[in-house]
């Protein structure tokens, strides 16, 4: 186990982190991160590796409703419309950190880590994930973990946001 690392991280997120971070870095792109249910997870992992500076513009996290519309500039209208679990929030959440932080590219998370906070049609372990690179349309990608436990479902997080950014790197 590398120093330092596995008190939150295993060696393999750590390494798949040290992965995008080298081919943002030969693609010479940078990348951004909005964050709620992770809580910072995903730029804590990414800058468990030396060197993130490079291509790790920033995370903001984002964690009350306030907070997605005066840092990220998430519509209210829109919270109240879908609540901040949704498509349409991560979505905006992602065009948000692409803006505000001037990336290349940005990786955005909402969702119901637990135990609490779920409802029939939102569940523990409902995360939407989104993406987006400069000039081209937002991905999203919606997630259902199930009940696994808070950690275990933020840590799942931090792999779908991770698994969104580099499908975006292999897109044209």
């Amino acid at each position: 186990m590398t120093e330092g690392v596995g008190l939150v991280f295993s060696d393999a997120i750590i390494a798949r982190s040290a992965h995008l971070i080298d081919v943002l870095r030969t693609r010479g792109l940078r990348l951004a991160t909005a964050e709620s249910c992770t809580g910072g997870l995903i730029g804590a992992t990414l800058t468990e590796v030396a060197g993130a500076s490079d291509v790790f513009e920033g995370g903001l996290v984002t964690y009350s409703n306030a907070a997605k519309t005066r840092l990220l500039g998430v519509p209210q209208a829109l919270l109240a419309a879908h609540g901040a679990v949704s498509r349409e929030v991560a979505e905006a959440m992602a065009r948000g950190a692409l803006e505000r932080l001037e990336s290349d590219m940005a990786v955005a998370v909402t969702g119901i880590a637990g135990p609490g906070g779920a409802s029939e049609a939102k569940p523990v372990g409902l995360v939407h994930v989104a993406g987006i690179r400069r000039d081209a349309p937002v991905v999203h990608r919606e997630c259902r973990f199930g009940d696994l436990g808070r950690h275990a479902v933020r840590l799942a997080t931090v792999e779908a946001a991770f698994a969104l950014a580099e499908s975006l790197l292999h897109s044209p």
